[in-house]
């Protein structure tokens, strides 16, 4: 990627997400329900309509939304997402915090999802229409079916309840917290990514270079490995990039399950409370990460494959 593409690519990413920005603070302010009592509610006090008022004037709810909008959206544009309704904290700090675990869960679902997807989908793609081939076909459909909240109460039934081999609830700061969320994330995925490791094997593999090396006498692992392989990264960078992505954007359902304290749980807690400066700092921030990860897996491309490397020159 040359620097006019790559500056056209962050004016994009601009231009995307101050729209995200005003569909996000549109959203928050039209949706029902207000904020201001919620927080007294939480914090166990009833107030008058006077005490509510005066709250709402000093929070600065009264003003217009465009109003609003351009103040908040300076503030961000100066580091400042604004302060947590509920959990009186800046909403900057709070991501912050929650980022690293989720960084964590997300990097070692991947890895394992890699380490069953990979060989699996090459097993696949070498026993074409086997009996192997066939079983792993229905594995995957399976594993595909099962959505991530029964997979993780399953386990935490066999080894929480059962086995009580594995804590309930997952603090995030050990080894043994961060198994049944990765676990549980690697599952789905494994089963849809084997899938398509098997169609991209299989699709260099009907190619004339392999037929080619093939009459020259070159071993099918020389050729699985030194040429299919590689050439078949594209579009598995481009999908692995897409589910970094939406794991950083915090799976709160399994966070939720194993009370993780990570991005997706933080973001179920401000959604149902009404803190809105942290959902919409939240929206912001796995935006710009989502669109980031995408930019250097396109930025990736002409590392991996020469061809986009040339037509890059050109």
């Amino acid at each position: 990627m040359n620097t006019k593409q790559l500056l056209e690519r962050l004016v994009q990413i601009v231009v995307v997400a101050l729209g995200i920005t005003f569909l996000t603070f549109l959203i928050t302010y039209l949706a029902p329900g207000d904020p201001v009592r919620a927080m007294f509610s939480a914090s166990g006090v009833v107030p008058s309509e006077e005490i509510v008022q005066e709250t709402r004037e000093a929070m600065g709810l009264n003003r217009p939304l465009l109003v609003q909008y351009f103040s908040w959206l300076s503030g961000c544009l100066r580091g400042d997402f604004g302060t947590s309704y509920a959990f009186h904290k800046p909403v900057s700090a709070l991501l912050l915090s929650r980022l690293w675990p989720t960084l964590k869960l997300s990097l070692s679902s991947m890895l394992l999802m890699l380490l069953i997807a990979l060989p699996l989908g090459m097993a696949q793609a070498t026993h074409k229409d086997s009996f192997l081939d066939y079983a792993l076909r229905g594995l995957t459909f399976f594993g595909i079916s099962m959505p991530n909240f029964w997979v993780g109460m399953l386990l935490m039934l066999l080894f929480c309840v059962r086995l009580h081999a594995l804590p309930v609830v997952c603090s995030g700061g050990d080894l043994k917290s961060l198994i049944l969320p990765s676990v549980t994330l690697a599952f789905a995925m494994s089963a849809k990514y084997t899938r398509q490791v098997r169609t991209a094997i299989l699709g260099e593999l009907n190619q004339d270079y392999v037929i080619g090396a093939r009459a020259r006498g070159v071993s099918e692992r020389t050729i699985l490995w030194r040429n299919v392989f590689p050439n078949s990264l594209l579009p598995l960078l481009t999908m692995l990039g897409l589910s970094l992505g939406s794991l950083l954007g915090g799976t709160a359902v399994v966070e939720v399950i194993f009370t993780y304290p990570g991005l997706g749980n933080l973001a179920v807690a401000a959604i149902t409370s009404y803190d809105y400066p942290l959902v919409q700092g939240y929206v912001l921030w796995i935006s710009l990460i989502y669109m980031l990860v995408n930019l250097a897996v396109d930025i990736s491309y002409a590392y991996v494959d020469p061809r986009t490397r040339k037509e890059l020159r050109r």
